[in-house]
């Protein structure tokens, strides 16, 4: 993925790495084409497990009155287009999912990282939230998200207009 910046450069009031992923239906969705919108941006370890089925079930519940605000909501995560299909029919998803199955983009955005769970280590995205300004600047950056009380998390910033 080349001229994407590296993770350390990516902070509130920075410019966002520009990306182009495939979505659910394999078509490219990029930052560039969404200029003039805010962007809710959120990295997820994997489709249909526990707490990305409770996130990605809250952002859906929350649709609404994100894209009130004028935001376009689009989750990532390492899975393939296919699994996407299956995680948006099952749960009605009204948003895209993109796929970052070469990790380009999670690491352009600092969320791929070395994790442990049960003293086993692997590489995989830390539960992050970007979001982005209509004029393509990170205006909010969530790191290590709990689920709970994100979508409402999400909505105070995306209604401050500063």
């Amino acid at each position: 993925m080349k001229g994407l910046q590296m993770a350390d450069d990516v902070t509130v009031g920075t410019k966002a790495p520009d990306f182009s992923l495939p979505d659910q239906t394999e078509k490219l969705v990029s930052l560039k084409s969404l200029k003039g919108k805010q962007v809710v941006l959120y990295f997820y370890p994997k489709d249909d497990t526990p707490g990305c089925t409770k996130e990605s079930c809250d952002l859906r519940d929350s649709y609404t009155k994100i894209t009130k605000t004028g935001a376009v909501i689009l989750g990532v995560s390492l899975d393939g287009a296919e699994s996407h299909r299956k995680f948006i029919e099952k749960y009605s998803l009204p948003f895209s999912l993109l796929s970052d199955e070469e990790t380009g983009v999670s690491k352009a955005y600092g969320v791929y990282k070395l994790k442990n769970m049960y003293g086993k280590k692997y590489w995989g995205i830390e539960r992050s939230t970007f979001i982005i300004d209509q004029a393509g600047l990170i205006k909010a950056i969530f790191r290590k998200v709990k689920v709970d009380g994100h979508a409402e998390e999400i909505l105070t910033v995306l209604k401050n207009k500063g």
